[in-house]
């Protein structure tokens, strides 16, 4: 009997060597190095906070400082990966490499763009905002997830064991 488990077929590495060189070489993979943990910290204290206020009506003011930072994070974040992807690919978005990543981080964008208009027109409310805030937060961490994803396969690429 045949066996139900076909050789899977390989993975094509994430970077040609020209690509992996050119990552290796560039400030902006420090920076994305240095700004993706600083995101992530602003999201944890700020997914409390906007928690807090959600479950109790206290610290509006903190959560939305807190989101407004974890925002400026991602804006920041976006613009430095598109100069990255710019160097390391050709091309500032939509790379074939981080393609899904890419289209994603659209909806990230948009999520987040969307809770800073409602914080300026006051629309939805306080307790609107947070939950487009919560919303947000969801597609982000998603989207976390994927670069990490391709932060391991890169490792595995080269040997490296995450």
């Amino acid at each position: 009997m045949p066996s139900s488990n076909p050789t899977p077929k390989p993975r094509k590495p994430l970077y040609t060597a020209a690509e992996r060189a050119r990552r290796d070489a560039t400030i902006w993979t420090v920076v994305q190095g240095i700004l993706a943990p600083l995101q992530f910290l602003a999201f944890a204290v700020s997914l409390v906070l906007v928690i807090r206020y959600l479950m109790t009506g206290d610290g509006y003011a903190a959560a939305t400082i807190s989101i407004v930072i974890k925002s400026g994070f991602l804006f920041l974040i976006m613009v430095t990966g598109a100069i990255w992807e710019k160097i390391v690919f050709g091309q500032y978005l939509l790379a074939p490499a981080f393609f899904w990543e890419d289209v994603f981080s659209f909806a990230v964008i948009a999520l987040h763009a969307a809770y800073l208009w409602a914080l300026a027109t006051g629309a939805l409310g306080a307790e609107g905002q947070m939950i487009l805030a919560l919303a947000a937060y969801a597609t982000y961490l998603i989207n976390a997830g994927q670069f990490l994803r391709k932060l391991r396969l890169a490792r595995l690429d080269t040997g490296v064991q995450p």
